[in-house]
């Protein structure tokens, strides 16, 4: 996958207040988002006012306000903050084509034939995406390919809807952690100048059991929580025909592979898709374009997608812009500085890489952000205490692939919330993003790893030279 980690947008902005002044907006939104999701709030649409309202006070308190507007548009405009979004458009608009296709019927056919209840769907639905994830090192790819194929699959038999939501994005989050062409396992090892291959190899220790702990977990919910009677006998038996159509994830999942562009490969799968499902018919030729003339209207599966991915595209574009304020005003670099000067032994050092990291993470709400803002500090703490380049950079992707996969204001999150209403045509609930944290089994059990790693020691060897691993 493609890493591009250039970020422009490096001015400094001065808040009435201090560092409250300059927290205060970032704390209403969390006050505001926890709120909603707590609530159960239907998608992302009801964050929109809540960023708002943020953004306003920011600029109330800001000295420099036409400083602030810039920092606000320059955060907006970011290029990852386009290639997220074009990228959400056109998973959507496939996800809504292999539905149209009959996959999501292929699949319950399938499932069928291995006898697979809602049960065995949850298990089987984390092992494929944890594959996925391994392959494509995305978990945005493996998230935006997988949800709207399992999910409604899952949902019509009878499987309890937020363990399979937390079963995909959790097995998304382990790509993130292991997978050698993930950003974050690129941006982790090459900032502690640890070589990449050796550092995924160190990661098996840490990922081995979590994977382990996650499986139990998803097993004792999917047969806690399972409600049988929620299963859509009417689509239980499915059809075989749409089994074709799984060419289309398969060959994005290559594009990946051969490292292509997020775009490159989702646009050339749904290029593939349209011409494979007209060919085999099924894909009716009006789906591709309707024009209702006395409504003045056009109607298609791409407008369809396109539609489905607005309510997220929004919500990112704001929060970025309210990020950009809150990385202006220099507050991870007076933390630091506080760390730094606080850190007196080993074990210490490992306590405040982890805690720097954390809070670079929950304040930026964006992993890689977050490991390039904390890189300086952990390099230097690390080699004068002498703490191995590998498990320092162990440290920054256990807290990286934690908390933006449970919170319910980060964008991993809400996209997992947002592609449960690819189950809306077959009359399955959505998820809220508060339940998809909850039960992401993986990235909790990750953080179990992550505190004993810095708690307890764990993964240490003793024999090895800090150089090495």
């Amino acid at each position: 996958m493609e890493l591009d980690l250039k970020d422009d947008n490096n001015r400094s902005l001065e808040f009435h207040g201090g560092i409250l002044g300059a927290l205060l907006p970032f704390f209403v939104f969390l006050i505001g988002v926890v709120y909603i999701a707590l609530s159960g709030a239907p998608d992302e649409k009801g964050f929109w006012p809540i960023l708002i309202l943020a953004l306003g006070i920011g600029l109330i308190l800001a000295k420099d306000r036409t400083a602030f507007s810039e920092i606000v548009i320059s955060g907006m405009s970011q290029k990852i903050v386009m290639i997220m979004i074009m990228a959400w458009i056109l998973a959507s608009i496939i996800g809504i084509l292999m539905t149209l296709t009959g996959f999501v019927d292929a699949l319950i056919w399938v499932s069928d034939q291995f006898s697979l209840n809602g049960i065995g769907f949850v298990i089987a639905t984390f092992i494929i995406c944890c594959i996925v994830s391994l392959s494509t090192g995305s978990s945005f790819a493996t998230i935006l390919i997988c949800s709207p194929l399992l999910y409604p699959t899952g949902g019509i038999l009878g499987a309890h809807l937020p363990t399979l939501a937390g079963a995909i994005i959790g097995g998304a989050a382990f790509g993130d952690f292991i997978a050698p062409i993930s950003d974050t396992t690129i941006a982790s090892a090459l900032s502690q100048k640890a070589k990449i291959g050796a550092t995924v190899k160190s990661r098996i220790k840490y990922v081995v059991p979590a994977v382990l702990l996650s499986l139990v977990c998803y097993t004792i919910t999917a047969i806690w929580l399972n409600d049988s009677s929620s299963a859509n006998d009417n689509l239980l038996s499915g059809k075989p025909q749409g089994l074709i159509m799984l060419l289309v994830p398969a060959l994005i999942i290559y594009l990946f592979l051969k490292g292509k562009h997020l775009m490159h490969g989702l646009l050339f799968g749904l290029l593939f898709g349209t011409v494979l499902g007209l060919v085999s018919g099924l894909l009716p030729i009006e789906q591709l374009i309707l024009l209702d003339l006395e409504n003045f209207v056009a109607k298609s599966f791409v407008i369809d997608g396109i539609n489905r991915a607005v309510g997220l595209s929004i919500f990112t574009i704001l929060l970025m812009g309210l990020v950009a304020t809150l990385k202006a005003s220099g507050l991870m670099s007076k933390l630091v500085d506080f760390a730094a000067i606080r850190t007196k032994t080993k074990k210490h050092a490992e306590g405040w890489i982890s805690m720097v990291m954390s809070m670079a993470v929950l304040l930026t709400t964006h992993s890689i952000v977050a490991i390039l803002m904390v890189t300086d500090f952990t390099n230097k703490t690390g080699d004068k205490f002498k703490i191995p380049k590998m498990r320092r950079a162990n440290v920054l992707s256990l807290i990286a692939c934690t908390f933006p996969f449970v919170l319910p204001y980060f964008i991993p999150v809400i996209l997992m919330a947002n592609m449960t209403n690819t189950g809306q045509e077959f009359g399955i609930p959505q998820v809220s993003p508060l339940q998809v944290g909850l039960f992401n089994f993986m990235s909790w059990s990750l953080l179990v790893m992550a505190i004993l790693t810095i708690f307890f020691g764990y993964g240490k060897h003793k024999k090895l030279k800090h150089t090495d691993e």
